[in-house]
């Protein structure tokens, strides 16, 4: 795979497309981090971290695969592969297509989450559980915090969320009045559960 993929530096803001030379790429993302946005809504759809692909949904569904878009939240260096020679490949090795069909399943389980979270959760529920997942994805252990970089607008998180930019805005002023979470421009931090309990 490494012999044959094609490796790209992408700045944040940058709008990456899916489709490379009229064919459909698969994408691997190497450093950074990106969002899946649906074009026709104007909405972010997931968010990707390094160490995983994304694009893969041309591999099934490519009329479905031309309404999303990627958008770097941060530089990030992505390698890619016509989405043809990919299927060629996981054709002769299984356990390849084993992975990409893991990914995507993973993916389904986030979405039917969101959809079963909009079923029976009020909005600041949704907004906090997706806030402290979010922290505990992408971030680290820092004493008694885990850090995240703030790649998300409150408007991209309205979004995943299923709620309103004005009730994000409330939500996280709430949750860092109570010094559960914390953030600036560039840092969103979560205090550590056992530390919740001590207070």
């Amino acid at each position: 795979m490494c012999e044959i993929l094609e490796m790209d530096n992408i700045d944040k803001g940058t709008t990456i497309e899916l489709l490379n030379k009229d064919e459909k790429s698969i994408f691997f993302l190497k450093k950074g981090t990106i969002k899946i946005v649906d074009s026709p809504n104007d909405t972010v759809k997931y968010i990707v971290k390094k160490g995983n692909i994304f694009g893969e949904l041309s591999l099934y569904d490519k009329e479905a695969a031309a309404e999303e878009r990627a958008v770097a939240l941060e530089d990030c260096i992505i390698c890619y592969i016509e989405a043809d020679r990919m299927e060629k490949i996981m054709e002769k090795h299984k356990s390849l297509k084993n992975g990409v069909l893991k990914v995507y399943g993973l993916r389904i389980k986030k979405l039917e989450r969101r959809l079963r979270d909009l079923l029976y959760k009020d909005s600041t529920s949704r907004i906090k559980e997706f806030i402290t997942d979010y922290i505990k994805e992408f971030g680290e252990s820092e004493n008694d915090r885990i850090v995240a970089k703030n790649l998300l607008s409150h408007k991209d998180i309205s979004h995943l969320t299923n709620t309103s930019r004005q009730t994000v805005s409330n939500v996280m002023s709430t949750l860092r009045k109570q010094n559960i979470i914390n953030y600036d421009s560039q840092f969103i931090s979560l205090l550590k559960k056992e530390q919740v309990t001590k207070q």
